[in-house]
């Protein structure tokens, strides 16, 4: 997903990268693209360095975060993009960044694709609360035969006996990095993702 600078699009529009080039698919939403059967057709093409990267999915359906062999929801209104300020939640000094790759489900409980996650978490607070704030996806997201993944028992288990919509993330086990505190820039990459890149405030 991505909205060109000169416009502020919270949502933005569905993207191929092509290069140094972003060409505009004809769909709203990422979910939307999916249940298209991912053949939008392509509208105007802009500079890579002329568009701002959003979250592939803004507003998921639901969020899953293994650990191990089970799952916890976590808060879908809580999303970010690549670039997103990231505020320290009140009653915390610090923010604990972990790296996730997440699985989003296209059409039919399929993967459409891989993204990057960071799960931030506040170890100050208590109980959900220091899960709740947080959570930053992207830069890009990458199609199922673009990578080599190993979530697929995760995804199966998260599949069982439920459905999954269009647009559910799905996540993997997280690696921790240092804290962060206010004015503080978190990179995680993960090639060949890129970059995912938040700053604290």
């Amino acid at each position: 997903m991505f909205s060109p600078t000169e416009r502020a699009l919270e949502r933005g529009w569905p993207g191929r990268i092509d290069g140094d080039r972003v060409v505009q698919l004809a769909a709203q939403t990422l979910q939307a693209f999916f249940v298209g059967g991912g053949a939008a057709r392509e509208h105007a093409e802009y500079a890579l360095d002329d568009v701002v990267l959003r979250p592939p999915v803004l507003h998921p359906p639901s969020v899953r975060l293994f650990d191990g062999d089970d799952f916890v929801f976590a808060n879908p209104a809580s999303i970010h993009g690549p670039d997103d300020e990231v505020r320290v939640p009140d009653g915390a000094g610090s923010v604990e960044p972990a790296l996730r790759l997440a699985a989003i489900v296209g059409a039919s409980g399929s993967v459409g694709g891989y993204t990057l996650m960071n799960d931030w978490l506040a170890p100050e607070l208590a109980g959900a609360k220091a899960h709740d704030f947080a959570i930053s996806l992207g830069p890009v997201l990458l199609t199922p035969d673009e990578v080599d993944t190993m979530l697929d028992d995760l995804i199966e288990y998260a599949h069982r006996n439920t459905r999954l919509l269009p647009g559910d993330v799905i996540a993997g086990p997280a690696q921790r990095v240092e804290p962060a505190r206010a004015g503080d820039v978190v990179r995680l990459e993960l090639a060949p993702f890129g970059v995912l890149r938040n700053v604290v405030v």
